[in-house]
């Protein structure tokens, strides 16, 4: 039945999806500012610890110590690049795998964004570390970005070869 509903009506089912990531990283992140204080952290395990840290910047804090101007500079650069996926996902012409890894880019896209707006900076509460060494803190939204990546890098390189063989195929003959 769930099924049928997603083929029939599969901008709905994006949007209801979008929406859904959205609602998860935003309560995730509410969850967390309001249980921790800000620059607490809790043990979880010998390499993951549950935080709560403001990056004012973008991936890797870049940025983050910019003056303020970054702030307007990275809703920008998000509402644009939400706005052209979610546009090249509405479209009919979209491929389904391209459909659902646009869903969690926008999702986590929103989700970033949202709080750049209203905060002004990303709430993130996941510590990734080893022997001392700390990945910088980050949130479901960014999982959601770099794992919806990592699905289509893989699937463009396995595809790639067939698209090449095919495109050469239709460009020998007459």
């Amino acid at each position: 039945m769930k099924a049928r509903w997603i083929q029939r009506r599969p901008r709905s089912a994006w949007l209801a999806a979008v929406a859904l990531l959205m609602l998860v990283d935003q309560l995730s992140k509410s969850y967390f500012s309001t249980t921790l204080e800000l620059g607490e952290a809790i043990k979880v395990t010998d390499w993951l610890n549950l935080v709560h840290v403001l990056n004012t910047g973008a991936a890797f804090s870049l940025l983050a110590d910019a003056g303020g101007w970054q702030r307007w500079f990275f809703i920008s650069v998000t509402a644009l690049v939400v706005g052209v996926v979610s546009a090249v996902c509405l479209a009919r012409q979209a491929a389904p795998l391209d459909r659902w890894v646009g869903a969690f880019v926008v999702g986590g896209g929103g989700g970033n964004l949202i709080d750049r707006i209203y905060t002004g900076a990303v709430v993130d509460f996941l510590d990734l570390h080893w022997r001392g060494i700390h990945w910088p803190a980050f949130n479901l939204a960014d999982v959601f970005i770099v794992c919806s990546m990592l699905v289509w890098c893989a699937a463009e390189l396995k595809a790639s070869p067939k698209q090449a063989h095919t495109e050469t195929q239709a460009e020998l003959r007459p």
